[in-house]
C-alpha cells in the first residue's frame, strides 16, 4: 500500500508520534510525505519515505499528482483547523481528489488511527482490485 503523511507545523509532533506507535505497521508499506514532516519522521522511526517538497512549496500538489491518476492509497493528513493556511487552494484541491478517487483520507489522529486498524487487519483489500482494474481498461 501507498501511504502519504502530511502535518502542519502545529501538527508535527502529533505525527512523528503517531508513525512511531505504528511503525511496525509502517515498515511494510511504501511511504510518502511533505517534505518536513517525513524528515521529522524518519529522524525519529526506521521508517523510509519518499520526502516530496514542503507542503506550501507544492508537496501538497505533488502528492495530490498521486492520489489523481490512483496511485496513493492512504493519506494521513494531520490538519491545523485553527490556524490559517497560507496554501489553502492547494489543501482544499487535495481533499477534492481524495474524495473524487474514492482514496481514505483521515484529518486527525482518531480518524487515522481507524484507518490503520483497519490497515492491519487487511481492510484495505479493495485497493488491490482497483489498481488491478484501473477505469477504462477492457475486462
Amino acid at each position: 500500500m501507498k501511504i502519504a503523511f502530511i502535518a502542519h507545523d502545529r501538527k508535527k509532533e502529533e505525527m512523528v508520534n503517531f508513525a512511531i506507535a505504528y511503525e511496525k505497521t509502517f515498515l511494510h508499506h511504501e511511504l510518502y510525505s511533505t517534505g518536513t514532516t517525513g524528515k521529522k519522521i524518519m529522524q525519529n522511526t526506521d521508517l523510509k519515505i519518499h520526502r516530496f517538497m514542503s507542503g506550501p512549496l507544492g508537496g501538497d500538489q505533488q502528492i495530490g499528482a498521486m492520489v489523481a491518476k490512483n496511485e496513493m492509497d492512504l493519506i494521513i493528513f494531520l490538519r491545523d483547523p485553527l490556524m490559517a493556511q497560507p496554501h489553502e487552494p492547494d489543501i482544499i484541491a487535495l481533499l477534492r481528489l481524495c474524495d473524487v478517487q474514492g482514496i481514505p483520507l483521515a484529518t486527525n489522529v482518531a480518524t487515522a488511527e481507524i484507518l490503520v486498524k483497519a490497515l492491519e487487519r487487511g481492510d484495505f483489500a479493495w485497493r488491490e482490485l482497483v489498481h488491478k482494474y484501473k477505469p477504462g481498461d477492457s475486462e
